[in-house]
């Protein structure tokens, strides 16, 4: 828990202790993010990080990569220092299976530290999820002060996400869980809270009075690369919508909360999830699209069709989706919400873009198109905010005007490192703040949902659409009609 003095943040004591933490997650991002939480001094000397492998750990190659991620800290190498006083606090133990004789030695090195606040952080499949807990209450490792942080894919549907989650509530209660989800934890992401609530401008303009439409997009340049197996069972709608798309347009759509506390926002968020319009049979065929990517040029590479990096002669998967939905509530009456994701795409960017709606007469004498109004809050690569406005082309002989773009871009604005989305998450743990992460009740909201997406395709046979790798998806030309609107608004 943290406690905050006059001009600095302490935290208790703590263990962080990484179930697969021999996996490319915890080498990616959970490692990293403990090593620049320290080097800033964010987190004081007083914590341990063990690593559980399934496997006999080899200790010196674990170290060589974990260091080989901790290389560089804004193209500055770290020092021998650094990586020394971060590699004290590292300690691998085997585990090979959830059972009492395999937790032996992690029991012997909790109990070493009974003051320590306990974080048990699940970076493997769901299904592990329950035996771990399970587990560990029986070795009595969990008390009022642990917490878990989950790793989605929670379950591949309702069902299974229930089972999963009354598996781990026999373990740990609710306040205690953190099912992570690291889009919320980007710079532009969290400066949403502040854009609409801290300023007038938008508060008064963020609803259906004044916006023709939302749009959300995700668009990954990347194949499935090692995640074959898991991607096949889950594609686009499971992997992306389910949990980051559908995040985004709670945090896009929601009410303003009494107070900034973690149950008010997520009981505003829940409101969104429980408002989101219900697919259809019928609406499905006129709005959603999913499509899977066929061989193509991706910024230069020739790349392999979806089934070649499977290796499988066929698979109904989608790594493409795309939906418009609605709202069903005051604010948001009629106004529709586009997600779009897809691998293989042109290029790899995130962003939310805010359509204004047309002014309601040109009195220019021109009379030449007036662009709408845009926010666009861009989360990756390069995280920045723009608002493109009408302005006018200097020079005499009458109006003339064009959108320009009033940008707020982070690393020109903020000169010092932005730390990344995992770092701020994890933080949020130790402090005990669940604001960022979801609720049960909201996790089965965004399933019923999208079980409804699901059966509509079921109901419609509704089949993938190809598209070549390198493209934005399936275009206008492959299209009905009545789903034009797919490539609305992607921008090259």
């Amino acid at each position: 828990m943290a406690k905050k003095t006059k001009d600095t943040e302490t935290f208790s004591n703590f263990n962080v202790v990484v179930f697969g933490g021999d996996g490319d997650l915890a080498f990616r991002k959970i490692y990293p993010a403990m090593f620049h939480r320290m080097l800033d001094g964010q987190i004081n000397d007083q914590f341990n990080i063990v690593g559980i492998t399934r496997k006999t750990p080899e200790i010196a190659t674990l170290d060589a990569k974990v260091r080989q991620f901790l290389l560089t800290i804004d193209d500055q190498p770290a020092t021998d220092e650094q990586w020394n006083k971060f590699h004290q606090k590292i300690t691998w133990i085997q585990a090979e299976k959830p059972d009492v004789s395999s937790y032996a030695e992690l029991t012997s090195f909790l109990n070493r530290f009974p003051e320590f606040d306990s974080i048990f952080y699940f970076s493997t499949p769901s299904s592990a999820f329950g035996p771990i807990s399970t587990t560990l209450k029986t070795c009595g490792l969990i008390n009022e002060r642990s917490k878990v942080v989950l790793e989605k894919p929670l379950g591949n549907s309702l069902a299974s996400s229930n089972q999963i989650n009354i598996e781990i509530t026999q373990a740990f209660a609710e306040h205690q869980v953190y099912r992570i989800d690291h889009y919320l934890g980007k710079e532009t992401v969290q400066n949403l809270m502040v854009l609409r609530f801290a300023n007038n401008l938008f508060q008064r303009t963020w609803d259906s009075i004044s916006i023709d439409n939302i749009q959300i997009t995700v668009s990954e340049s990347l194949g499935v690369e090692q995640r074959a197996v898991y991607y096949d069972q889950s594609g686009a709608l499971l992997d992306m919508v389910q949990n980051h798309l559908l995040q985004l347009l709670c945090l896009v759509a929601m009410e303003p909360p009494h107070v900034l506390e973690a149950d008010e926002v997520r009981n505003e968020k829940l409101k969104v999830l429980k408002a989101l319009r219900p697919m259809t049979k019928e609406s499905a065929l006129t709005d959603t699209v999913k499509g899977q990517y066929t061989r193509g040029n991706v910024q230069g590479t020739q790349v392999n069709s979806y089934l070649e990096d499977i290796g499988a002669y066929q698979s109904k998967t989608e790594t493409f989706v795309a939906l418009k939905t609605y709202i069903d509530n005051f604010r948001w009456k009629n106004v529709p919400f586009y997600l779009r994701t897809g691998k293989r795409m042109k290029k790899r960017y995130s962003e939310i873009v805010i359509n204004f709606k047309e002014i309601a007469h040109n009195i220019f004498p021109a009379k030449e198109k007036l662009n709408n109004n845009k926010l666009i809050i861009r989360l990756q690569p390069e995280e920045r905010i723009e608002l493109i406005q009408m302005t006018k082309i200097p020079g005499p002989g009458g109006y003339r005007y064009k959108p320009i773009a009033l940008s707020l871009d982070y690393m020109d604005s903020f000169k010092e490192r932005l730390p990344e989305a995992y770092e701020r998450l994890l933080i949020d743990v130790i402090r005990g703040n669940q604001t960022l992460f979801m609720r049960q009740d909201e996790l089965q909201a965004a399933w019923q949902w999208i079980e409804t997406v699901t059966d509509s395709w079921k109901q419609s046979q509704q089949t993938n659409v190809l598209y070549e790798a390198g493209t934005w998806g399936p275009g206008d030309s492959i299209l009905d009609p009545g789903t034009s609107w797919i490539t609305k608004s992607w921008r090259d």
